[in-house]
């Protein structure tokens, strides 16, 4: 499988919106209230949500495509953009999702090396995320990679609060 990355504009906005509220609906909606997770959809995965982060001078989103198709998408930011950190030594890596039908095809491990290559090419020390701790396929994911546990913080969906761990990759030692 051949996959490329494509750098999302504005023009990709209507692309973006499918494939973010697909890709959140597959991952978490069964395991989340209802109506906190419509709420959630309908705040956070908006158009007008989204095009505001496609126009932020820091934040990036990349589609992954296997030849015109698109399977995955990734979301980074940069110093002001980032939930947390807001270290300009890093880059948050807020969003990573593979769509379900390609899962298990080692797209995710090469999002991730797509991901360190934009760093180091940024002169990035690290790279960061906030992974929900019931995700443990996910952390087992990122562990595999080289990510460590290093905080917590609170995530909402709708009223509903839930703890993501914070994990990094050290650059550095790369």
């Amino acid at each position: 499988m051949e996959l490329t990355l494509h750098h999302c504009s504005i023009a990709d906005l209507d692309q973006l919106v499918l494939i973010s509220r697909k890709t959140f609906i597959d991952a978490f909606a069964t395991q989340n209230n209802p109506e906190d997770f419509e709420h959630y959809l309908h705040t956070a995965l908006t158009r007008e949500t989204l095009a505001n982060e496609l126009d932020h001078s820091h934040t990036s989103f990349y589609f992954v495509k296997n030849s015109k198709e698109t399977v995955g998408y990734f979301k980074i930011n940069d110093a002001i953009a980032q939930t947390d950190i807001y270290d300009e030594t890093s880059f948050e890596l807020e969003r990573i999702y593979v769509l379900s039908d390609y899962q298990g095809h080692g797209i995710g491990e090469w999002m991730i090396e797509q991901v360190i290559h934009l760093a180091q090419q940024a002169n990035k020390d690290y790279i960061w995320l906030g992974v929900w701790e019931e995700n443990t396929s996910a952390i087992r994911f990122y562990e595999k990679k080289g990510f460590i546990k290093f905080g917590k913080h609170p995530y909402y969906i709708g009223k509903d609060k839930q703890m993501d761990w914070l994990m990094k990759l050290d650059l550095t030692t790369l």
